[in-house]
């Protein structure tokens, strides 16, 4: 007893040593100032929390709660990854080449933009930062519209008010993959301390609004030149960035002025009315709707907080409040047929967990088609993209301008289809009964599961791994398929896929929250138009059946 009770006195007195070198160092009086607080305080468990590890650097980029430690973000993390990524870039041969750097209005994110700027300029690479906090498709039209080497994008997109991250593009427009993540993962692990990394006071531009007018000046190019544009609009930023720049796209592109969801409209990084600033979340949308009932426009249009994700709701009478959300799927298949209806020419992509809907709209219009994994890093490198979707509300409906979703050229586009339907006395309700007629009805849900500790998913993936269920709601698994092993077609990744009779179903950790997410979809043969309202309740009564027994597989 007496072994262990100094041992433990070794592991106390090493986690407040390390807590103290790293207090020294910190640049930030906020997280100084807590972190001497919890030492004060001698809150082991706190201190233990934010000095477990390292957050970690990857395809995402990083992402985590504001706060002091190398387990939150803060600028001693950001400086750091600013000095990996600049090492990355100077091994690559781009010593001088810019790196262009965009943030949202969340907390410390002007910091984190300057700090970036200084360890790039201090490293011997130009730097450019956005003129104030705009959207994050902004800064990805930025990088290729400058020439950039890079692009660093300081945003948490729809997390939690108190967290924060850090999104890197290379000069392609993209967001990194792998190998370049774990190439600089491992510069960021060799910076070092950080008064060994040069930060002056200046040398870096603040761009003006240049960039802003050359993105804008290509919005409306998504639209057909002789279009109508007579969709009427609600429209709320979720207290993020995207109020100025999507009502400037929607005044060049001559549509009605949008109503602001007014208690929405300005940045504001505590979200005072949602309890997550996500437009899926229960409630984010209450007062969209309560504004579209007073306002009855055509259509409800959200952005996320950094406007790179696009929500849809229409007027349904059958729906409580008379609103109804669309799904990501949806929205995605009804751009994909307005796109076709077109003429576009050129494939259309999505990820895995998206639906199959896609691939047959592409299919039958004689369009090439591809899956990727989950995330725009890898749909915006699809050879020949012409349209991309992710089922989380992300688009990206112009792809020599933006390679990565943007929410403000979606909004455009689905307003562009909402006019050319309500010309012709239709709704985008009727063109998604059309879709199923001609495809079948594709429902679809998620189970998703919130978690605070980490191994609730790890114990889940690894029960589903050796337990696989072998039906679902009464559909055999015809096949199970382990993507950590990879594809002929997929690169290793950590999920499942399980193939059934009329549906498919894929789970895996979430890449930027603590989520498991379980994808479900089922296909119901559709012969007429009075079929339809028997196949959703045949979809919603198989959907239902697959969450109650996937939940039992999981142990969740």
């Amino acid at each position: 007893m007496r072994t262990r009770r100094k041992a433990d006195t070794v592991q106390q007195d090493d986690l407040i040593t390390r807590a103290r070198t790293w207090l020294a160092e910190d640049p930030d009086p906020e997280t100084r100032a807590e972190l001497a607080e919890l030492i004060d305080a001698g809150d082991l468990a706190a201190l233990g929390d934010r000095f477990a590890g390292t957050l970690q650097f990857g395809t995402a980029g990083l992402r985590g709660e504001i706060g002091a430690g190398p387990m939150r973000m803060n600028r001693s993390v950001v400086i750091r990854a600013a000095a990996g990524l600049a090492a990355y870039l100077k091994a690559q041969g781009s010593t001088g080449g810019l790196v262009v750097i965009g943030y949202d209005a969340r907390y410390k994110s002007a910091d984190f933009a300057r700090d970036t700027a200084a360890v790039m300029t201090g490293a011997g690479l130009r730097a450019a930062v956005l003129p104030r906090p705009l959207p994050t498709p902004v800064l990805a039209y930025a990088i290729r519209h400058l020439g950039a080497v890079a692009g660093v994008e300081v945003t948490a997109s729809h997390n939690p008010p108190r967290d924060n991250g850090y999104k890197v593009y290379l000069g392609d427009g993209s967001q990194i993959v792998s190998p370049a993540d774990v190439e600089i993962a491992t510069e960021i692990a060799a910076a070092g301390p950080l008064d060994g990394v040069p930060r002056p006071e200046s040398g870096w531009e603040i761009l003006g609004d240049e960039v802003l007018d050359a993105y804008l000046d290509r919005t409306d190019a998504v639209l057909s030149p002789a279009s109508p544009r007579t969709a009427r609009t609600v429209y709320t930023a979720m207290h993020g960035v995207g109020t100025s720049v999507l009502t400037a796209a929607f005044a060049r592109a001559g549509f009605p002025e949008p109503v602001l969801v007014a208690e929405q409209a300005e940045p504001d990084p505590a979200f005072p009315t949602v309890a997550f600033p996500n437009p899926e979340e229960p409630g984010a949308m209450d007062l969209a709707f309560a504004t579209a009932r007073r306002a009855a426009p055509d259509l409800v249009i959200a952005n996320d907080p950094d406007a790179d994700r696009c929500a849809v709701a229409v007027p349904d009478p059958s729906a409580g409040g008379g609103w109804r959300m669309l799904s990501g799927d949806e929205v995605g298949a009804l751009l994909a047929a307005h796109l076709v209806d077109r003429g576009v020419t050129g494939v259309f992509a999505e990820s895995i967990v998206s639906s199959s809907l896609l691939g047959r709209i592409a299919r039958k219009a004689g369009l090439g088609y591809e899956e990727t994994l989950t995330g725009f890093k890898w749909i915006a490198r699809v050879d020949g993209l012409r349209y991309g979707y992710e089922e989380a509300l992300g688009y990206c409906v112009a792809p020599e301008g933006v390679r990565d979703k943007d929410g403000i050229t979606a909004a455009l586009l689905i307003a562009e289809l909402a006019s050319v339907l309500k010309e012709k006395g239709r709704t985008l309700l009727d063109l998604l009964d059309d879709l199923a007629l001609d495809h079948g009805l594709h429902a679809t849900a998620q189970l998703s599961v919130r978690v605070e500790d980490l191994t609730v998913i790890a114990n889940a993936m690894r029960r589903l791994r050796e337990t696989p269920p072998t039906a679902l709601a009464g559909l055999p698994v015809t096949s199970a398929e382990d993507l950590a092993l990879g594809t002929d077609a997929l690169p290793p990744t950590d999920g499942l896929r399980y193939h059934l009779t009329g549906a498919r179903v894929i789970v895996r950790p979430s890449g930027t929250e603590p989520k498991l997410k379980c994808y479900l979809e089922v296909v119901v043969p559709v012969g007429s138009a009075d079929e339809l309202p028997g196949a959703r309740a045949k979809g919603a009564e198989l959907l239902a059946g697959i969450k109650r027994d996937l939940a039992a597989a999981a142990g969740i």
